[in-house]
């Protein structure tokens, strides 16, 4: 049974993370998960096996999980698996979200980045 605290999943692996942010303006299906998240950067080069090995593994952490046939359009393919995000994906993108802004702020801090302002 997954854990029900999403603290316990940080740090996400960037492909998650990259996808639970694509899910986070509704259901996707496979395809076009995979082309936001090469679109966004530093994904080129997804494989399909490797990303849909990660989204079973979301699937099996309860981050995610399949949308209902029945809410898809009726001209759209059978065989398309849309997905969507749980109540705990949301909480993990957004504990993981704070995490990043924390490094982001060390970062500044030592100032490895410009400071904002």
């Amino acid at each position: 049974k997954p854990d029900l605290s999403a603290d316990a999943l940080l740090p996400l692996k960037p492909l998650v993370f990259q996808v639970l942010l694509a899910l986070t303006d509704g259901e996707r299906h496979g395809w076009s998960l995979v082309r936001d998240v090469q679109q966004r950067g530093g994904f080129e080069r997804l494989m399909p096996g490797n990303f849909y090995r990660t989204l079973r593994a979301m699937l099996a952490e309860g981050l995610i999980e399949q949308s209902p046939q029945s809410a898809r359009a009726k001209d759209d393919d059978e065989r398309r698996r849309y997905f969507r995000l749980t109540a705990l994906g949301e909480r993990a993108a957004a504990a993981e979200a704070r995490r990043l802004e924390a490094v982001l702020l060390e970062a500044r801090q030592k100032r490895l980045l410009p400071r904002k302002g």
